[in-house]
C-alpha cells in the first residue's frame, strides 16, 4: 500500500515536466507555422484588390521583377508596401494591448479603449493644424507624444481614490479622455478644412497609399518596441498574476511598468503615425491567443504578433472586397469586428 501511495503520489510530479515539454514543443511548432500563414495571408493580401492578381504573377513580381510589366509594377509600389505596412502595424498593435492588459489585470485593456490612440491621434491633428508638419517623422514625434500624455493622464485619474488602478476605474478614465481628445480632434478639424483634407482618410485608419519609405522611417520605433516587449515576457506575466506576487518574487515592478510603458508608446504611436488610428486589434487578439496558448507572455506575446498581423491583413482584404471596386478604410472592418466582441467583454464582466 505505502508503496502504490507513493508511486501515485509522484506519479503527477513525473508528468508534469513531461507536459510542459509537450507543451512547449507544441508552441515552438506554432511559431513556424503562424509563419507560414502570415506568409500565405500576404500573397492574398497583394492579389486581390480592385483589380485581382494570379498568385503565380506575385510571386514573379517578388523573385523575377519586371518594370515594363503592369502588374508587377503595381504589386512592387502598392501591394507589397500595403501589406508590409498591415503586418508591422496589425503586430504592434496588438502586442501593445497584450502588454497593457496584462499589466493591468484588465481584460478591456487595448490602446485604443484607454485613449492611447487617440491621445496619439491627436498629437498629430495638432501637429498639422499648428505647425503645418507633412513629415511622418515628425508625425511619429507628435504622436508619441500624444499617446505618452495620455497613458500617464489615464493612470493618474484610475489611480485616484482607495484601491489604487483598479480595473474599473482604468477603463473609466480611459473612456473619459477618449472622449474629451476626440471632442478636441473634432474641434480643430471642423475649425480648418486644410487640416480635415489633410488627414481625414487618414483618421478612419487605413493601410492604403502607403509606401515602403513611410515604413521604414516607422520601423526603428516599432522595432524597438516589439524587441523591449518580446524581453519582458517573463516579468509580465509575473505581473499579471499580482504585484504582490511579483515583488515577492524579487522583481522590480516599477521598471518593468516603465519599460513595459515605453513599449506600449512606442508601438502604438508609431502604428498611429503610420496608419492611423486602427481599433480593437489590441482587444480582440490578446483574448484570442489567451485560449490558444495560456497565460504565459512569453508565448502570448510573440503569438499576438503573428495574430495580429494576420488579422489586419485579413480585415484589409476583407475591407476592399465588400463594397468592391470601392474599398473601406481597414479601420471600419476591424470596428465591425470587433465592436460586437467588445460587447461579449463588457456584458461577461458586469456577469462577473
Amino acid at each position: 500500500m505505502t508503496a502504490t501511495t507513493l508511486t501515485s503520489r509522484s506519479s503527477p510530479k513525473t508528468a508534469n515536466p513531461l507536459r510542459r515539454r509537450r507543451s512547449t514543443a507544441l508552441l515552438l511548432a506554432g511559431i513556424p507555422i503562424g509563419l507560414a500563414l502570415l506568409a500565405l495571408t500576404m500573397v492574398f493580401s497583394i492579389a486581390f484588390g480592385a483589380a485581382d492578381i494570379a498568385p503565380r504573377a506575385v510571386m514573379e513580381a517578388v523573385f523575377a521583377f519586371n518594370p515594363e510589366n503592369t502588374q508587377h509594377l503595381i504589386i512592387q509600389t502598392l501591394r507589397i508596401p500595403r501589406a508590409a505596412v498591415a503586418v508591422m502595424v496589425g503586430a504592434s498593435l496588438a502586442v501593445a494591448g497584450a502588454i497593457m492588459q496584462g499589466l493591468t489585470r484588465n481584460p478591456l485593456a487595448d490602446p485604443g479603449i484607454l485613449g492611447i490612440q487617440t491621445g496619439a491621434a491627436l498629437g498629430v491633428v495638432a501637429a498639422v493644424y499648428f505647425f503645418n508638419i507633412g513629415s511622418l517623422t515628425l508625425y511619429a514625434l507628435f504622436a508619441f507624444t500624444g499617446a505618452a500624455l495620455t497613458a500617464a493622464a489615464v493612470y493618474a485619474l484610475g489611480s485616484i481614490g482607495r484601491g489604487g488602478p483598479t480595473p474599473f476605474k482604468l477603463t473609466i478614465a480611459g473612456a473619459a479622455l477618449t472622449a474629451l481628445l476626440s471632442s478636441l480632434t473634432t474641434l480643430i478639424l471642423l475649425f480648418d478644412q486644410t487640416t480635415l483634407e489633410e488627414v481625414r482618410f487618414w483618421m478612419a485608419g487605413s493601410v492604403a497609399g502607403r509606401d515602403l519609405n513611410l515604413l521604414l522611417q516607422a520601423m526603428p520605433y516599432l522595432t524597438v518596441g516589439l524587441v523591449v516587449a518580446m524581453a519582458l515576457g517573463r516579468q509580465i506575466t509575473t505581473i499579471s498574476l499580482g504585484e504582490d506576487i511579483a515583488k515577492g518574487l524579487g522583481q522590480n515592478t516599477g521598471w518593468v511598468k516603465a519599460l513595459s510603458a515605453v513599449a506600449v508608446v512606442l508601438l502604438a504611436g508609431g502604428a498611429v503615425a503610420v496608419a492611423g488610428p486602427i481599433g480593437f486589434i489590441g482587444l480582440v487578439i490578446p483574448h484570442a491567443v489567451r485560449a490558444i496558448v495560456g497565460v504565459d507572455y512569453r508565448w502570448v506575446l510573440p503569438y499576438a504578433a503573428l495574430a495580429g498581423a494576420i488579422f489586419l491583413l485579413v480585415a484589409d482584404v476583407a475591407a476592399r472586397m465588400v463594397l468592391r471596386p470601392t474599398e473601406l478604410p481597414v479601420g471600419v472592418m476591424t470596428a465591425l469586428i470587433g465592436g460586437p466582441f467588445f460587447i461579449y467583454l463588457v456584458r461577461w464582466r458586469v456577469k462577473r
